[in-house]
């Protein structure tokens, strides 16, 4: 039993990411949604950051302090915090509001291509040919979706989605040089603390919005934080110290098919069958771009470090999701 954790572990990790984006579209979507956008991003935040803080504090009194990030480093961390914890919440919570989960899941899974680019400029990790023929074939998969779709409603979502999947992969890359010095549960705790304080000034919102709507709105505010962002951090953190880093990375591939069962579980809701062709392609893209002709590794750059859950850094286990998480 012992040795299926790791594999359930990442079982759990899977199914939390997928059913955030299920959970965002069921608070925010519908011709009067009960939370907005940046409340939603702001109540998640709260949560998680919370959650995490108690974790890392726990964890600094058992090992009797940890590193803390200083001068450009934390520049860094505080630039991802704002980015990525914060406003690329905000995206997906928007992007939502036009758009099923499935189809968002599939469009923000581009970011690992977005972050071989970055990668490949300012980490000196290169531009394969694959590399290139990937970005073509996933944004022809987001053209599909975009130009198919119910006009400028998905092209405002389509926008919104590949907005927040270029934020992260600017900010995958930024924790990248941050998890050199400073440990991955740091670097993810603070992360969450900056974006609950940079929204903070939409705290009485959140609290108005939430005294409004019906419990179960308050409850998946809290789910958000506590599930998808808290605990899928520390399972996947697990699951990558006791399984292969390639494994761990793959998985994350089962996201958007994960996200459009559910939704079409419990919203009954499901991508259009040129959402579903525009998403394979993106999917595509992302698998074309990682390949390394010559070599049975991947391509170096193609998963380059800890996303807002999972570790990585030379002396650690190392992987981040094939595709971007929620």
């Amino acid at each position: 039993m012992t040795k299926r954790l790791p594999a359930l572990a990442l079982v759990a990790v899977m199914f939390a990411w997928a059913s955030a984006f299920v959970v965002i579209r069921g608070l925010g979507s519908g011709p009067a949604p009960h939370i907005s956008p940046i409340a939603m991003a702001e109540g998640r935040l709260l949560v998680g950051a919370a959650v995490l803080g108690v974790i890392w504090g726990m964890n600094a009194l058992y090992n009797g302090g940890v590193r803390l990030p200083r001068g450009r480093t934390l520049a860094l961390t505080v630039g991802y915090g704002a980015l990525w914890f914060a406003l690329y919440t905000v995206l997906v919570n928007a992007a939502e509001q036009h758009l099923d989960a499935g189809t968002t899941a599939l469009l923000v899974n581009i970011a690992p291509i977005i972050v071989a680019v970055l990668a490949g400029a300012f980490l000196h990790e290169g531009f394969p040919p694959l590399l290139v023929v990937g970005i073509a074939i996933s944004f022809a998969g987001a053209a599909v979706i975009a130009f198919t779709g119910d006009g400028r409603r998905d092209g405002a979502g389509v926008a919104l989605a590949v907005a927040a999947a270029l934020l992260y992969g600017i900010s995958v890359v930024a924790q990248k040089l941050v998890l050199r010095t400073v440990d991955p549960l740091t670097a993810t705790a603070l992360g969450a603390g900056v974006g609950a304080i940079v929204l903070l000034p939409w705290a009485p919102r959140l609290f108005d919005e939430l005294a409004a709507a019906p419990i179960g709105s308050t409850v998946g505010v809290v789910y958000l934080g506590l599930v998808p962002t808290a605990l899928a951090f520390l399972l996947w953190a697990y699951a990558l110290a006791h399984t292969s880093a390639g494994v761990a990375a793959s998985s994350s591939y089962a996201v958007p098919a994960l996200s459009i069962l559910l939704s079409w579980i419990f919203l009954s809701e499901t991508p259009t069958a040129w959402g579903l062709l525009g998403g394979a392609l993106c999917l595509v893209g992302v698998a074309v771009s990682r390949i390394r002709i010559g070599s049975s590794g991947r391509r170096p750059g193609a998963a380059p470090t800890a996303t807002a859950r999972p570790p990585a850094e030379s002396a650690r286990p190392t992987a981040t999701p094939a595709g971007a998480s929620c």
